[in-house]
């Protein structure tokens, strides 16, 4: 892979996004995106406006989340969040799926909550997240084709707060189905350069992560040590170990399991503990 520092720094979304932020942390956060030229920050509604004054003189976008992180209001709600944002300088907006809609095979509803967001967005770019620890494949092939018919600009993961985040599988399953004139953003879970790495091998053209400092700088100085670059024989399927499989649906739970039981790699099982 043709990556440098520079690259990796403009595949991330520097996030902080947990409910007791305060203004010194956005202001970091800020700081760091401006120093490292990251692709945006990706923060909670109420932030919109400190963010865009912090970054109005650089090129790092203010990208906001909306429905988040249940996804369960209604599309008025986000189409109003959305609208807010947007109107306050947002450029970018991370939007949680009707998941329970999605689940419930009520796809009306889904495109709808959508498409709301999109109406409201004005300018913006539109980034979908699917919390595919909630979802089977079959369900994650059809949230990707109503989020490309309902004029979104991204799919997405995860939030971080589901059960599980990205996987190499759940990336490439997604850009496998929206093609190539959509974004795959990767989210959840990813603190190292490997697992950055990982994810753009599997096509992500954008990353959510609150390491995005330890990332670069980890990659930075990998090319000192041939170490730091050997493989690790991840698994490309499993969840990580820091999921929560027990809040998983019993035939998603059921989908990984079988395929963790069945895996070579144990080391990487999280069922076998």
């Amino acid at each position: 892979m043709d990556l440098t520092v520079e690259k990796l720094a403009k595949y991330i979304d520097h996030t902080v996004l947990k409910p007791e932020s305060t203004k010194a942390k956005i202001k970091q956060l800020c700081d760091e995106a401006t120093i490292y030229n990251f692709a945006a920050v990706c923060i909670n509604p109420v932030h919109t406006a400190y963010a865009v004054e912090l970054l109005r003189n650089t090129s790092v976008k203010v990208c906001i989340v909306v429905g988040f992180p249940l996804g369960a209001t209604t599309p008025e709600v986000k189409a109003c969040e959305t609208a807010d944002v947007v109107s306050a300088g947002a450029q970018e907006v991370d939007m949680v799926m009707n998941i329970g809609a999605m689940r419930d095979e009520n796809y009306d509803l889904v495109k709808r909550d959508i498409e709301a967001v999109v109406e409201a967005s004005g300018d913006a770019h539109i980034k979908v997240i699917l919390e595919t620890g909630f979802l089977t494949d079959d369900q994650k092939r059809k949230a990707c084709i109503i989020c490309k018919e309902a004029g979104a600009d991204f799919v997405k993961t995860s939030t971080g707060f589901g059960p599980m985040g990205a996987t190499p599988h759940d990336v490439r399953l997604m850009r496998e189905t929206v093609g190539p004139s959509m974004g795959v953003k990767a989210a959840g879970g990813i603190r190292s350069f490997k697992d950055a790495i990982r994810v753009i091998d599997a096509g992500a053209d954008r990353i959510g992560t609150s390491a995005g400092v330890a990332i670069v700088e980890d990659f930075r100085w990998a090319k000192y040590s041939d170490s730091w670059m050997a493989p690790d024989k991840p698994c490309w399927t499993c969840p990580s170990r820091q999921a929560n499989m027990a809040k998983q649906p019993k035939e998603v739970y059921k989908w990984y399991k079988e395929r963790c039981l069945t895996c070579p790699d144990k080391e990487h099982n999280v069922f076998n503990d």
